[in-house]
């Protein structure tokens, strides 16, 4: 059956509304956050109105119910994402799961395998999203480990021209993203986790851009960790899903403590469930993880390689008419070869703030500023940008609406 994103829209009940005095909703910010289809909506719905207890706790009927909507939502990422049901970790965001990693890694003791001390390195990229730069810059400063990374090349790729340089015997940690949210690049991991492993490093992978749009599999791919949100991926805010392999996450001390997590306690200390349980203490989001099983189900049920294509086909496209743009830059690869469907972009002197108020004005929603990767854009040489990012649910008409509008806007602000 051929992909049909129009069909795909009706699932989502907010492209029926109108916007701005009756404005057609074009959403090209799903790099941000993604709309929600009806199932998923039902699902939580659901769960609150028919199942809704405390789950994993209690032996009455409610929190049985609870407790296996729960628990079949975790089979179902796992599956999702090749991995083992007890290697799913629930959170609250991506921005906690690697937290939890940074900080879980930090409490490490001395003869753990993640233990750090004065000398030790972590690396990231300059491709990094906030969240999986500032957790590993206070990590390092807690520790005494040195942070480094890699560069990003002019054309908004990785420099790995150095990569035995930058990944030394000295590396305990390589946290890079799968997929940048500013340029839409995809970064070669074969290289990256190879050298990481040569070397005794864990490799943890920031993949909310990438889990929701392409096909991910962490046994292919070899890595540690994974880190992605909900929210990102037709599904409800306030879940992320933190994967790890079991052996390393049976190593890993816990990041919160109280109820669920724990095997036994006294007056004077505590023993820890195994993994997942450690690192779920108190009342999961329930709600939310049974609509993320469900998104996941959605999102399967059309299939992710038939998503990747549809948004490389929305990439190449918009990538063609803008480039037509006299004055439009776009920031980041202009082929689609390892690239996803986030197209960063500036216009002459006109403001992206400007620019993308501009947008809203004619129904169109797009990101604009710095996009929570501030070392990048300085090293892009730009302030901010005006992001439109692609999915499932858009289509060529709104590319031909959002660069028919560009040009309005060079028009209006001359």
């Amino acid at each position: 059956m051929a992909f049909d994103a129009t069909a795909i829209r009706a699932d989502f009940p907010i492209f029926d509304r109108k916007i701005r005095d009756g404005k057609r909703l074009v959403y090209l910010d799903s790099g941000a956050t993604s709309q929600k289809p009806n199932s998923v909506i039902d699902a939580e719905s659901n769960f609150y109105r028919l199942h809704n207890a405390a789950a994993h706790r209690g032996a009455h009927q409610l929190a049985e119910e609870a407790t296996e909507a729960i628990e079949s939502a975790r089979a179902t990422i796992a599956q999702f994402l090749g991995g083992k049901e007890d290697e799913i970790v629930f959170t609250k965001s991506s921005t906690e799961a690697l937290n939890l990693l940074a900080y879980a890694i930090g409490s490490a003791p001395k003869g753990n395998k993640f233990n750090l001390s004065a000398g030790d390195e972590i690396v990231v990229s300059e491709m990094e999203h906030h969240a999986n730069l500032i957790p590993w810059q206070q990590l390092a400063a807690r520790t005494g480990a040195v942070l480094k990374w890699f560069k990003v090349t002019p054309e908004g790729r990785l420099d790995l021209s150095d990569i035995n340089s930058v990944i030394t015997s000295k590396t305990k940690i390589v946290a890079l993203t799968h997929q940048s949210n500013v340029l839409g690049t995809i970064n070669p991991l074969t290289e990256l986790v190879k050298r990481s492993h040569e070397v005794g490093a864990a490799f943890i992978l920031d993949a909310c851009q990438s889990v929701p749009h392409m096909p991910v599999n962490v046994a292919d791919l070899g890595i540690d960790f994974l880190a992605f949100s909900g929210h990102k991926a037709v599904g409800p805010t306030g879940v992320g899903v933190l994967w790890g392999r079991a052996d390393l996450l049976a190593e890993l001390p816990p990041f919160l403590f109280g109820g669920s997590m724990i095997e036994s306690v006294t007056m004077t200390e505590a023993t820890w469930a195994p993994a997942p349980r450690k690192f779920e203490p108190g009342v999961p989001n329930m709600a939310q993880i049974v609509g993320l099983g469900e998104a996941v189900k959605y999102l399967s049920n059309i299939g992710m390689s038939e998503i990747h294509n549809h948004e490389i086909a929305l990439t190449k496209y918009a990538i063609a008419k803008m480039s037509e743009i006299a004055d439009l830059r776009i920031i980041g690869p202009t082929d689609t070869v390892l690239r996803g469907g986030a197209v960063s972009f500036t216009l002459g002197e006109i403001h992206p703030h400007d620019l993308g108020q501009f947008l809203d004005d004619a129904g169109i929603a797009v990101r604009t500023g710095h996009h929570c990767a501030w070392p990048l854009t300085r090293k892009m040489g730009v302030p901010a940008t005006t992001r439109a990012s692609f999915y499932l649910y858009n289509t060529l008409e709104d590319i031909d609406q959002l660069c028919t509008s560009i040009l309005s806007a060079q028009n209006y602000f001359g």
